[in-house]
């Protein structure tokens, strides 16, 4: 088992985007140096909590500063975007990259983003969408034939290449035929997993469901790997969690419920899923009441907290529990105090992860 990371990222409304972006980037260099094997970089564009709307430009400055980590998009809503120009783009970025970089796709999941490009997300139309703008994403990059590309949600035309002055559409991804694709899921028994089984991409879980959705989660990439006669890789999947370290669990407990992890909860997640009537997503038994949902539930049913000895049985215990998985990914959070949360990040990589080796 590996370890990673996945920033949306979050910072409260009214924080200095200078200053989150540099403290963002601060992070990821410190993660390379611990040894971390990669990060996602999410994308919102209606969502002052998560405030990264370029997470390619971001990206690109990141690579500058590190040495090995591997960074993608966490991800790419392709509603959002014109596949054309995300396809340049990504080539060109995974050029930059030399194969320091993957790529994740979706098909988004705020209601401000699906208005700012006209999606109504009851239709499920955005889905749809994703799945043939990836397609011809794909298309543009292995054989971009002439011609004009039509469709519901975008219409681009490939000239006809001029030889001999080398006037035609060029750019293909650094990594062949493409990077790695990796596609998230929250839902239980999420399409865009059975998406990731079909074709074999990376899938992803995010960090907000309980061991039972997981369990749900693998099925639908093991459903989508049937349907197209391929064998699910457990290797392949990641699992985000919220995951904080000390030196005594009692410490770790105490920092994670009156610290950012909670605030980050208390003042966005829940509400945010309060306000879209999915606070079942948190739920280990569908029929609780919403008032069950507090921090010490979290802490004791979806959040990794505790001292390295606590962490690792949490960690072996989620293992066992979904049948196995290759990559946990350790949610980010503004480090406050930073002194603390470097050392819980540094606790996770050089103590705990190296106890998991045997898991694979």
């Amino acid at each position: 088992m590996d370890v990673g990371y996945f920033a949306m990222p979050l910072h409260p409304p009214g924080a200095n985007p200078t200053q989150t972006l540099h403290d963002d980037l601060a992070q990821i260099v410190t993660l390379d140096t611990l040894g971390y094997r990669e990060a996602w970089i999410g994308e919102h564009f209606t969502a002052a909590w998560e405030n990264i709307p370029a997470p390619d430009l971001f990206i690109a400055m990141a690579l500058a500063m590190t040495k090995r980590i591997v960074l993608g998009t966490g991800v790419t809503c392709m509603p959002n975007h014109n596949p054309f120009m995300v396809a340049q783009r990504i080539a060109q970025l995974d050029h930059q990259a030399k194969g320091r970089f993957h790529w994740g796709v979706g098909s988004g999941g705020f209601p401000g983003d699906f208005a700012v490009f006209g999606f109504d997300p009851t239709s499920g139309a955005h889905r749809g969408m994703t799945r043939d703008a990836i397609d011809v994403v794909l298309q543009l990059w292995n054989d971009p034939k002439p011609g004009v590309y039509e469709h519901k949600y975008w219409r681009f035309t490939v000239p006809e290449p001029v030889d001999d002055i080398g006037l035609q559409l060029h750019l293909k991804p650094y990594q062949k035929p493409h990077p790695p694709i990796g596609v998230a899921g929250v839902s239980p028994k999420s399409d865009t997993l059975v998406l990731a089984g079909e074709r074999g991409w990376i899938p992803m879980s995010i960090n907000l469901v309980p061991t039972p959705t997981l369990k749900t989660h693998w099925a639908a990439v093991a459903e989508g790997a049937r349907q197209t006669g391929r064998t699910p890789d457990h290797t392949t999947w990641r699992i985000a969690r919220e995951v904080y370290v000390a030196d005594t669990t009692a410490e770790a407990r105490q920092e994670a419920l009156h610290g950012v992890l909670a605030r980050d909860f208390t003042q966005y997640f829940c509400r945010l899923l309060g306000k879209m009537n999915m606070l079942s997503l948190l739920k280990v038994d569908p029929q609780m009441p919403d008032t069950d949902l507090t921090l010490e539930y979290m802490v004791d049913n979806v959040w990794i907290v505790g001292s390295p000895d606590e962490v690792e049985r949490k960690i072996r215990q989620l293992y066992h529990d979904v049948g196995g998985f290759g990559v946990l990914l350790a949610m980010a959070h503004e480090w406050q105090p930073r002194a603390k949360w470097e050392r819980s990040m540094t606790l996770l990589a050089q103590d705990v992860m190296p106890r998991l080796a045997d898991l694979h």
